[in-house]
């Protein structure tokens, strides 16, 4: 399967919003041919370099595909879209077109079937019922009352302030078990420095 790919110092979930704003010719050509075609894009981290101009440097392997779920131009001009993100991709192979846009080979990775909450993801549900309250949050319009572990454990990955490895570990991981389980001890971690 072959994937635009959109670097950023962003790490993308599945099941999560991103609004994005696209002036670079590369993108906005891009975006076009996702929309005409029906097919979205792949939101990979920037390991090394920036998410302008050239083409980044280094990026991550593991990825997740971005379906535009909204567009509108903005009041300063340039386009302005939503994506949710969906399946969870490894980068096999990468080119970096005349025009600066990388493409790629990628590789699904497995989704493993959901699995409802239990009674001991009452304090991560709390938590991301809390984050989801913020005016910020709430904006992206992304669904608060999740009902499955997968759910939880990504948007709880994608809205906590970790660090961008964390969260490449986090999205690397196969189900949500064990990401709810390493999010837990991430979360002792950020307590722990914070007091």
């Amino acid at each position: 399967m072959t994937l635009p790919l959109f670097p950023l110092n962003t790490v993308l979930f599945p099941g999560c919003m991103l609004d994005l704003q696209i002036f670079e010719a590369r993108y906005l050509d891009m975006i076009s041919r996702c929309m005409k075609q029906g097919e979205g894009f792949g939101v990979v981290c920037i390991v090394d370099g920036a998410e302008v101009g050239e083409a980044a440097g280094q990026f991550s392997a593991v990825g997740c595909e971005a379906l535009i779920r909204d567009f509108q131009q903005l009041p300063n001009g340039l386009l302005g879209i939503r994506v949710e993100g969906a399946r969870r991709f490894r980068v096999q192979r990468a080119q970096v077109l005349p025009d600066q846009l990388t493409l790629a080979e990628v590789e699904w990775l497995e989704e493993h079937p959901e699995q409802p909450l239990a009674a001991e993801h009452a304090d991560l549900a709390a938590l991301l019922s809390a984050l989801s309250a913020h005016p910020l949050v709430a904006a992206l319009g992304m669904q608060s009352d999740v009902v499955s572990q997968d759910a939880l454990a990504n948007q709880l990955a994608y809205l906590l302030p970790l660090e961008p490895e964390q969260k490449l570990q986090l999205l690397s991981l196969q189900g949500a078990e064990p990401r709810l389980e390493l999010l837990q001890q991430l979360l002792e971690l950020l307590q722990g420095s914070a007091q």
